[in-house]
């Protein structure tokens, strides 16, 4: 007996990812390689975000999704009392070895975005760098932001944006390795509109500005091999495919940096643009 095509279409609507597996499956991506390695590297767009966000001295910050710790170092320079999250726990510990090396006090504690174990109104200001736009389920990461900041409080991201290069990166490696079905793109969170959909309701303003940070390589297969070694989703992608399969996602990368890049024959250097944003809760 054949089920009516309407019939199929409602069941297929009604099916919801499996947001558990899929999350395990990410902290097993930013786990896998050494992030650190390209995190350390992007530590102007933490410097950047602080200030945009103001932050200043005694604070209290939470820096989620953290990674190895660039807007937490950025803010503890401003002598803010930091507190550095991640689930990862091998990048805290990156961070934190930085954070000793610079003398700078900061509490480094294992948490999820999208369940912060802090008490609503804890803190003065959130922060993340590419990290807390990579949750699977963002409104639940935007109500956890809300919730711990005070009111007056500030949130500010730095996300990818969709027609950026890491954005574009992303499109690559989805058409050779498919994302999971039903979770939107990270590079969501690098649109103005995505940002009002998800704090416009506790927010008295939201302030988004277009920057650039410029990936600086020797060529692009200098930045290829440290992406394939160490960088995630990059890591990982390569980790699922053949041999022919990994050839062929080589090639695919390869073009686009080459198309991006405006170093010239001798280096590489590939503007890749994000979305800096601040959110004043009311």
């Amino acid at each position: 007996m054949s089920v009516p095509s309407e019939n199929v279409k409602a069941v297929a609507a009604t099916i919801q990812p499996d947001f558990a597996a899929i999350k395990t499956k990410q902290q097993a991506t930013w786990s896998s390689g050494d992030y650190a390695v390209i995190g350390s590297r992007l530590q102007i767009v933490g410097e950047h975000l602080a200030e945009a966000a103001d932050v200043r001295a005694n604070e209290r910050v939470l820096d989620v999704a953290a990674g190895n710790g660039n807007a937490t170092l950025a803010a503890a320079r401003r002598f803010a009392r930091v507190t550095s999250t991640d689930y990862v726990d091998t990048l805290l510990q990156k961070g934190a070895v930085r954070a000793a090396a610079d003398g700078l006090d900061v509490a480094f504690e294992v948490a999820d975005a999208e369940a912060l174990p802090y008490e609503n109104d804890s803190f003065d200001v959130v922060l993340s760098t590419f990290g807390v736009m990579f949750t699977p389920e963002p409104s639940k990461a935007a109500s956890e932001m809300k919730r711990v900041v005070r009111s007056g409080g500030r949130i500010g991201l730095a996300n990818w944006t969709p027609d950026g290069f890491i954005g574009q990166l992303f499109k690559v490696i989805g058409k050779h390795v498919p994302p999971p079905a039903g979770i939107e793109s990270p590079a969501r969170w690098g649109t103005e509109a995505r940002i009002t959909q998800l704090f416009e309701d506790q927010a008295s303003q939201i302030r988004c500005e277009p920057r650039i940070y410029n990936f600086r390589y020797a060529s692009p297969a200098h930045w290829l091999d440290i992406f394939r070694r160490y960088y995630g989703p990059t890591h990982k992608a390569f980790g699922t495919l053949d041999t022919d399969g990994q050839a062929n996602l080589a090639r695919d990368i390869t073009q686009l940096l080459e198309t991006m890049n405006i170093g010239g024959d001798g280096s590489l250097v590939v503007p890749s643009e994000y979305l800096e944003i601040v959110i004043t809760k009311r």
